[in-house]
């Protein structure tokens, strides 16, 4: 299976993951004996044997072979938090979205930074909520009488729409799972195998690949499934997607009727 984005897939998403490590070290108080003390010394060989011993993640196979079984597991998932930044044909775009297997979702989404739509989806049913910024920056070039009046009517509230209709067909593009990792495209991997590091501090092991055009790096978990955890590409054009919250509950909640613009009644 090869690390390389469709161009379904750079329709897409982020908000990068930040990883952080705190290591306290606790000191010697008296009586407990130095450094070079017997005890501490067998203390330390004995950590050192136990920690030769324990075989690198994923030894006895191969990057592809990791890749595969990377991306299997994160099918098998019931559900998961996407968070992403990638480009898109007018600029790029960011996500964070919380999506299962039965197409529910709920997170935020937005565009060059200018605002951000909050939805939620259940069913063949979503509820899309504007905030200003956003219906604003969509409105550049309109007249601004014609702007005001839709900031005042949709800014911050739900507006209610089939998931096929074009407004929304888009947007829930990412609520499907399934669909969302197979914008990655199969084929023969060269993935390489490199040094163990952490995503949102959890240990992962590195893979790396390229396609000629585009550099990808690859996280996947080493301690428990090995979920996706995260992918970043570099070259051409850049984007990182991570994964967490694997088969967690998502919270895609039907907003209450009194908050729900019905567009069918807005010109009444």
């Amino acid at each position: 299976m090869q690390v390389h984005l469709s161009p379904r897939a750079r329709r897409g998403a982020l908000a990068a993951l930040c990883a952080a490590a705190v290591l306290t070290l606790p000191a010697c108080g008296p009586g407990t004996g130095g450094d070079n003390s017997p005890a501490k010394k067998a203390t330390k060989s004995a950590k050192a044997t136990k920690a030769a011993k324990k075989p690198a993640p994923f030894a006895d196979q191969s990057g592809p072979e990791v890749l595969d079984r990377a991306f299997a597991a994160t099918r098998a998932a019931t559900s998961l938090t996407l968070k992403a930044d990638m480009p898109d044909p007018e600029g790029r775009v960011a996500v964070d979205v919380a999506l299962d297997k039965k197409g529910d979702c709920a997170g935020t989404m937005s565009m060059n930074g200018q605002g951000t739509v909050t939805l939620t989806k259940t069913g063949s049913t979503v509820y899309m909520k504007y905030d200003e910024e956003l219906l604003r920056s969509q409105g550049k070039g309109q007249p601004k009488a014609e702007v005001d009046a839709a900031v005042k009517m949709l800014a911050d509230r739900w507006i209610k729409a089939d998931t096929k209709e074009p407004d929304a067909k888009d947007l829930v593009g990412f609520c499907d799972l399934d669909e969302l990792l197979s914008a990655f495209e199969g084929g023969d991997s060269v993935a390489r195998k490199g040094p163990v590091s952490t995503v949102d501090g959890q240990p992962a092991l590195t893979l790396t690949e390229t396609d000629g055009s585009s550099d990808y790096t690859v996280h996947v978990a080493t301690e428990g499934k090995p979920y996706l955890l995260k992918i970043a590409w570099t070259g051409k054009e850049e984007g990182t997607m991570a994964f967490s919250e694997f088969d967690r509950p998502v919270a895609a909640e039907i907003p209450a009727d009194k908050d729900v613009v019905d567009l069918a009644n807005l010109d009444d």
